[in-house]
């Protein structure tokens, strides 16, 4: 197809602001679905997204518009808006020429609509500004578009006004696309160059390659070559996505598909890998994507019944659909072997661990998360740490740092001094703020990741009541007063509970994360022994009382020595059955440092 009348285009937002519900009704529009097949958010095909309503996926599809008479290739790709799934954002922008930011008429912009207006500029891509729900009757569209020309720069002429639920404005933010948007620039005779954007498996076909043509022409039956693993193979399958996967014999420069190759093993194909002809292969690869930076961190263990191969196979399969995350092998005295993974946020841990249990039929043991902590050692070597059980001897460490965050808040203007007095217990630090109207503002702040973790989007949500919303991004690590959280049980540390916190908060979580323990741990034939320690300093303890027996119950009048030896017996048994007795501690136990304070 002539490439003036091809147009790529991303859709980002934030949360909830419309985006699979415009690509619902440009699909409507263009014919790609049939009358009887529409359903909302048609592209969102995970019983997860569905469920939750959110886009955890990026999804691609290509469909033929209409625009003043000419039929225009439309390369669409929805991208999810919560924070945690920004890796798909970025790989996604980095495969169009532009993007529609979409804003909510009756929300105005929120934090992650800057992040992603940030992200499709560092990607040097034209962006349509288009204020959504303009049929709703809290709606201010007027207002919303002179907010984006003042907190994004943009000007709010070029901002479309629809209604992606009825479809006003759908026609003229056609018409908007393809006037403003560059048709792209690859060479249809260059040597072949396709970027990987994303990938799945499939039992019969092997790996599935989500891909967009550069340069060259790509055919059906072409050999080609995987340029990060050197491995060539036959093309056996082309198509493109309308929205059903439709074979085709050839993508030209410009164009977005898929590609199945008969590619069987796993590890041979990687996001933002580079596909060209292996006969003529080009002579240098595409840039790719930059790693994403992981910074959530936990443990995952077959669960009774489960095997070590199950966990390993389910983790290779999801890793090739999900290139965010990362595995390795770790050892765990209390749980066995099992793996160590990395995960953008606490979601992003939440949705690979439904994906394991629904997709591939695994149940895991999951240990409570952590960041990622630096340690300086008194030789001056610096060493990243993933996990509490991972630091080296106190001895050893001249200085521990932790890693920080810059966090951008949009809040209505009232409840300005409740986030102030949050981020005063979360160890946050004031940097500025700016009014983006007299009812909201932007307040930045300096964060500890650790303390922002688990409950502080959930404790923002609250003290707003619903409207306050908040981005970050990972600035640096600096030194803190850091010690090493030991949770002991009968006198034996368990590495998967122990954790990292200031010293300030170790007596009060050391206390709290005892009592919920105690809670969660069943009651045995011995008394079972629960600590916290920093170092060898016993800074909270609870007992687990045994069940006991009656033995004296059949001794009735006599002498009371008779009860007396019964009674030691038993404390001897009982003092053996400790010493080779063993705890079984469930799984929502290693998630009881989640729950919120109270």
């Amino acid at each position: 197809m002539n490439q003036e009348l091809i147009r790529n285009f991303s859709i980002i937002a934030h949360i909830d602001h419309g985006k699979s519900t415009l690509a619902d009704r440009m699909l409507h529009r263009s014919g790609a679905v049939a009358e009887r097949d529409l359903k909302e958010q048609l592209l969102d095909t995970m019983d997860l997204e569905r469920e939750r309503g959110i886009t955890i996926k990026a999804s691609a599809v290509t469909i033929d518009m209409v625009v003043d008479g000419k039929t225009y290739m439309f390369n669409l790709i929805d991208t999810p808006g919560h924070v945690d799934f920004h890796y798909e954002v970025d790989r996604a922008l980095a495969a169009c020429e532009g993007a529609l930011l979409v804003v909510d008429a009756t929300q105005g912009v929120q934090a992650q609509t800057v992040a992603n207006a940030y992200a499709a500029v560092g990607n040097d891509l034209e962006i349509i500004p288009v204020v959504n729900k303009i049929d709703l009757a809290g709606a201010g569209p007027e207002d919303t578009a002179i907010e984006v020309e003042h907190v994004l720069g943009i000007s709010s002429e070029n901002v479309q006004f629809v209604s992606a639920k009825s479809g006003d404005g759908v026609p003229e933010l056609m018409k908007a696309i393809v006037e403003h948007l560059p048709p792209p620039t690859g060479d249809p005779d260059a040597p072949l160059q396709v970027l990987i954007f994303d990938s799945q498996y499939n039992d019969y076909r092997g790996v599935i390659c989500y891909v967009r043509v550069m340069h060259g022409t790509l055919n059906k039956g072409r050999k080609i070559l995987l340029m990060g693993r050197a491995r060539n193979y036959m093309v056996t399958e082309l198509g493109k996505f309308r929205p059903r996967m439709t074979p085709c014999d050839s993508l030209a420069a410009g164009e977005t598909g898929y590609v199945v190759a008969s590619i069987k093993t796993l590890k041979d194909v990687t996001v933002g890998d580079t596909i060209t002809d292996a006969v003529h292969p080009a002579p240098e690869p595409l840039p790719g994507y930059q790693p994403p930076q992981l910074m959530v961190f936990c443990d995952f263990y077959p669960s009774s019944g489960e095997t070590y191969n199950a966990l390993r196979e389910a983790l290779e399969r999801l890793s090739l659909n999900d290139s965010s995350f990362s595995y390795h092998p770790q050892q765990s005295d209390a749980l066995g072997p099992g793996f160590r993974c990395g995960f953008l946020g606490l979601l992003h841990m939440e949705i690979v661990q439904e994906r394991l249990e629904r997709e591939c039929g695994v149940s895991v043991v999951q240990t409570a998360p952590s960041v990622t902590y630096e340690v300086v050692l008194r030789d001056g070597k610096v060493e990243r740490v993933e996990a509490a059980g991972d630091l080296p001897d106190a001895s050893h460490i001249e200085e521990l740092r932790e890693p920080w965050v810059e966090m951008q808040i949009i809040t209505p203007a009232e409840a300005i001094g409740n986030i102030m007095a949050l981020a005063e217990t979360k160890r946050g630090e004031y940097k500025r703020q700016e009014y983006i109207s007299p009812q909201r503002v932007i307040l930045t702040y300096e964060f500890p990741f650790n303390e922002i973790l688990y409950d502080f989007y959930d404790k923002l949500k609250s003290i707003t009541r619903g409207y306050g919303t908040m981005d970050y991004q990972v600035t640096d690590y600096r030194a803190g007063d850091l010690v090493k959280l030991d949770i002991l049980v009968n006198h034996t540390p368990v590495d998967a509970l122990s954790l990292i916190c200031h010293r300030t908060k170790a007596d009060h979580r050391g206390r709290r994360f005892l009592i919920k323990l105690r809670r969660e741990i069943g009651r045995q034939q011995f008394e079972i022994r629960l600590q916290a320690s920093i170092g060898h300093k016993i800074i909270a303890s609870e007992t687990i009382k045994p069940f006991r027996k009656d033995v004296t119950a059949k001794c009735y009048g006599g002498d009371v020595t008779r009860k007396r030896k019964l009674l030691e017996k038993q404390k001897k048994g009982k003092k053996r059955m400790k010493t080779v007795g063993s705890v079984d501690i469930p799984q929502k136990a290693f998630m009881t440092v989640l729950e919120p304070e109270d």
